[in-house]
């Protein structure tokens, strides 16, 4: 019974603090699916990373608000209807409710055949920014979780490398923690800037950090 009550009381709490977030009330307001959109927001804002006429991927977009952010960058006029300025495309092993404008694939990024169907989606076509907001099902182990995370991140650098334009840029998630140096020194060997940030969207309470990656190393104009 005891167990049961404390579980009780951590979801009201839970429940308080996201009703009167700032950021929930912001996204609702914005129209916004989810608060995480002002991360992507404060992340474009310092650095600069999208612009119209862009080819963008999306990782780990559900329930779609990093791609509705997206969306409203590539449009000159914001969340104008019509195909956007520049290319979408979407994945994430949940499913998400269709947005204009973005092609959306289901699946899991660490498996090789949906890798082979989003290099089919790409149609060959080298990319301006892959972002990614993808992070694993934490267990509470703190050595197995921090591996799932930074294989995620590894990944995603690996397809970043091989998709990206030689000016591209990747934005990922990362987490404070068990294997993050090592996660900063990939970034640092695979791009020619490296900018860690924690937006104020970010809870204070989360480990969670972005890795922000801009103009790869050894690349051969395309």
């Amino acid at each position: 019974m005891k167990v049961k009550t404390k579980s009780k009381k951590l979801n009201k709490a839970w429940l308080n603090e996201h009703i009167n977030d700032p950021y929930v009330k912001l996204a609702q307001k914005d129209g916004y699916r989810a608060r995480a959109a002002y991360k992507l927001k404060e992340i474009d804002e310092a650095l600069g990373l999208i612009r119209p006429g862009q080819r963008v991927v999306d990782l780990g977009c559900a329930p779609g608000a990093w791609s509705q952010y997206l969306r409203r960058r590539l449009s000159p006029g914001g969340a104008a209807p019509g195909a956007p300025n520049g290319g979408i495309v979407a994945l994430d092993i949940l499913p998400m409710e269709p947005l204009e404008g973005v092609r959306f694939l289901q699946g899991d990024f660490r498996d090789e055949e949906v890798l082979a169907r989003l290099n089919d989606a790409l149609d060959g076509q080298p990319l301006d920014v892959v972002v990614s907001d993808m992070a694993p099902n934490l267990s509470g182990i703190e050595s197995s979780d921090a591996a799932r995370i930074a294989h995620l991140v590894e990944l995603a650098v690996a397809f970043a490398a091989e998709h990206l334009k030689p000016d591209g840029a990747l934005a990922v998630k990362a987490f404070h923690g068990s294997g993050y140096s090592q996660l900063v020194k990939l970034f640092k060997d695979t791009f020619r800037t490296v900018k860690p940030l924690k937006p104020r969207a970010s809870r204070d309470r989360s480990a969670e950090t972005f890795l922000i990656g801009m103009g790869l190393k050894n690349r051969a104009s395309r």
